[in-house]
């Protein structure tokens, strides 16, 4: 019990009489002081005392499908230090590859009467009926940032998809390309399905496949082989793996083929060539998600409608003049 104390006082900052203080519920604790204690018991794992078990711990989950993709990281990141700023603690959840799914970190934030939820490029209706059940009946504090699924009735934030294909597909078009491939992810999943309406092209130059290099090659290979001369990707994963198609295939990238990729992700701009991408404003997108968050666990009402930004283009040396055109 002592270390427990010990534990939970130094994370709070306060002394180990306060914290005795605040687990037997006893008066002359200030609210913030009071908060501190809860929220340090609540990062430790320890139960709150039995009179306010019932309160919404200032957890906050940020549920993520994995890491691998840069953009992930990076909303995580600003995501996590606008919530800390506020007093929040973050609690990040990310899919993992020993079967550690959406579903168990559910279970596991509403066991822990967590305060409320981000789901950045996932959902909870990816989850499963019961956890998306249990989220509903509860009224858990929600927000969605580029929602795998359709939501409908929880507070969203996203990207202009359909018009960053149309940029995408409007720059290469611009750049003398006839025959332009489109790289999606999964059939079915939302932000891809979006992009796809912006596609006004054959339907045969579009291929579905796995977010990563590994599958943005396989699709690129399988593009290539239909003639195509400019590639636009779902993402910048997808579009390094486009490359090294390119290359497989002993064309080189921009002489031979363009690729866009989609994120503008972490190092994208000093790759090999440096990548061609539609920018998403992750900083502006996490503050409005957060800032939907906030207002939720202020009991404000919310218009549940969808937050869109508008994509931008970031050319770099992906994209160039289509070599058929430049022989004419």
């Amino acid at each position: 019990m002592t270390s427990r104390l010990a534990a939970v006082a130094a994370y709070a900052g306060v002394s180990e009489a306060t914290v005795s203080r605040v687990l037997h519920d006893k008066p002359g604790v200030a609210r913030a002081t009071r908060d501190a204690v809860l929220t340090a018991l609540d990062v430790f794992g320890f139960p709150r005392p039995r009179p306010v078990r019932g309160e919404r711990a200032r957890l906050i989950g940020l549920v993520l499908p994995d890491l691998s993709n840069p953009v992930f990281p990076a909303f995580a990141d600003v995501i996590g230090v606008s919530l800390a700023q506020r007093g929040l603690v973050p609690v990040l959840c990310t899919r993992t590859s020993d079967g550690v799914s959406e579903a168990h970190y559910i279970q596991m934030l509403l066991a822990s009467q967590v305060g409320g939820i981000i789901f950045v490029g996932s959902s909870f209706a990816d989850a499963g009926d019961e956890q998306a059940r249990q989220l509903t009946e509860r009224r858990l504090p929600m927000v969605l940032i580029n929602a795998a699924d359709e939501n409908l009735g929880v507070p969203q934030v996203g990207i202009d998809e359909r018009a960053a294909v149309e940029q995408a597909v409007g720059h290469l078009t611009g750049l003398g390309h006839e025959r332009i491939g489109l790289i999606l992810g999964p059939w079915g999943h939302v932000p891809s399905m979006r992009k796809l309406v912006g596609f006004k092209r054959s339907q045969d130059l579009v291929e579905h496949t796995v977010f990563s290099m590994e599958g943005g090659r396989a699709a690129a290979l399988r593009l290539l082989d239909r003639g195509v001369t400019g590639l636009v990707c779902a993402s910048d994963a997808l579009a390094l793996g486009a490359i090294r198609a390119v290359r497989r295939k002993g064309l080189s990238v921009p002489g031979d083929v363009s690729v866009v990729g989609f994120d503008d992700s972490a190092f994208m701009g000093v790759t090999d060539p440096p990548l061609t991408t539609m920018r998403q404003p992750v900083r502006e997108m996490a503050a409005a998600a957060v800032s939907s968050l906030l207002a939720q666990l202020d009991g404000r009402l919310l218009v549940s409608d969808e937050i869109t930004f508008d994509p931008e283009l970031i050319v770099r040396a992906t994209t160039a003049p289509c070599a058929a055109m430049q022989t004419k």
